[in-house]
């Protein structure tokens, strides 16, 4: 396995991991035709316009597939005035998760953050979400929760942070 800087051609490999994640991260959480209407091509148009801006990692199997994704940057909501960075997102299909590679794609997130003088951070989740307990696991903390709502359906997203991403065990 493989962790390194994207770019724009691993678009296509990345809206594969983003919309296939989705589906079974989020198979009876989020309603099925929100997730049956997730498209590769819009993902990878997506992905396409946001690689070049940077702070986008792929982890890649041993034959060269993208098997999963992370971003990050400055926190976007203003919100969290005491966190600077946010973990966007952590994106790896099922296969390979639980495999120590959310930490290997966390890792250059919290190095970038770190060489900007963001040091530390918050990540949103789905309440639903069985990953979250990856990230209670690194040291975050619950600050927050959030009414969100996708396809319809009104669901909780938590917010974790980290007050000192130094202190994370990578």
């Amino acid at each position: 396995m493989k962790v390194r800087k994207a770019v724009v051609e691993d678009a296509k490999g990345m809206a594969k991991v983003h919309v296939d994640s989705w589906r079974t991260t989020y198979a009876g959480v989020v309603p099925d035709e929100y997730l049956n209407n997730l498209s590769y091509d819009e993902r990878e148009n997506m992905w396409k316009q946001a690689t070049p801006r940077g702070g986008v990692y792929v982890a890649e199997n041993n034959e060269g597939e993208i098997v999963g994704f992370a971003t990050g940057g400055p926190e976007r909501s203003g919100k969290y005035p005491d966190y600077k960075g946010e973990l966007y997102a952590i994106y790896i299909l099922k296969d390979y998760q639980r495999q120590g590679i959310g930490k290997a794609l966390m890792k250059p997130i919290v190095e970038g953050l770190i060489r900007d003088n963001l040091t530390n951070m918050v990540v949103l989740v789905l309440e639903d979400n069985p990953s979250k307990h990856f990230y209670e696991a690194t040291g975050a903390k619950l600050l927050d929760t959030e009414d969100i709502e996708i396809g319809g359906k009104k669901l909780i997203e938590l917010v974790y942070g980290w007050d000192d991403i130094r202190s994370i065990n990578l």
